[in-house]
């Protein structure tokens, strides 16, 4: 397939930025990247460890540094955490240099995903369901807001996912494109 650019995958953890964005990358011969990961190779520790010794505030900011290099590149599919659209800088620079796909999930979906993944500082609660609805209600709006194509992946067959994905993004290719986000 010839999709022209770059693909941003953002939305609340366990909605499938990942594995979509590998598959997503392999069916359109772009190189994947995660920003999650690219953190944790340039700081040589787990996201985990970061929120634990620097905070949430400090691992934002590094994400913010690692997203602003990796918006740069071209013909990529970059898989964000879920709170990069938390920062500004970040909704802009992803708005400004590719598509925007925001993968939806229900919280229950959500919830089936992340439940044994020791990997997620924000979920290391007494209610992960009740932490997730409240991750949800505060992100929603601003996955919306940077997205050019919304994909519900709530029990979606990943392959399916990515031959609809495809299809919806050769679509895209051809209508006008809404303005940058200033």
């Amino acid at each position: 397939m010839e999709l022209a650019g770059n693909l941003f995958l953002v939305g609340l953890m366990g909605a499938g930025k990942t594995t979509v964005g590998r598959a997503l990358a392999r069916r359109t011969g772009k190189t994947f990247y995660d920003s999650d990961h690219e953190i944790e190779a340039r700081t040589g520790v787990r996201i985990a460890t970061i929120f634990d010794i620097e905070g949430e505030a400090r691992f934002r900011d590094r994400e913010v540094s690692v997203i602003a290099d990796l918006v740069q590149m071209n013909n990529v599919v970059l898989a964000t955490g879920g709170g990069a659209v938390l920062r500004p800088e970040n909704r802009r620079n992803l708005k400004n240099h590719g598509v925007v796909i925001y993968l939806r999930a229900t919280i229950d979906d959500l919830l089936a995903r992340t439940q044994h993944d020791k990997n997620r500082p924000l979920l290391q609660t007494a209610d992960p369901r009740a932490k997730l609805a409240a991750l949800f209600a505060e992100r929603d709006p601003l996955y919306c807001e940077v997205a050019d194509l919304i994909v519900d992946t709530t029990q979606q067959n990943v392959t399916h996912l990515v031959a609809r994905l495809e299809q919806q993004l050769l679509a895209l290719q051809g209508a006008p494109r809404r303005s940058p986000l200033a």
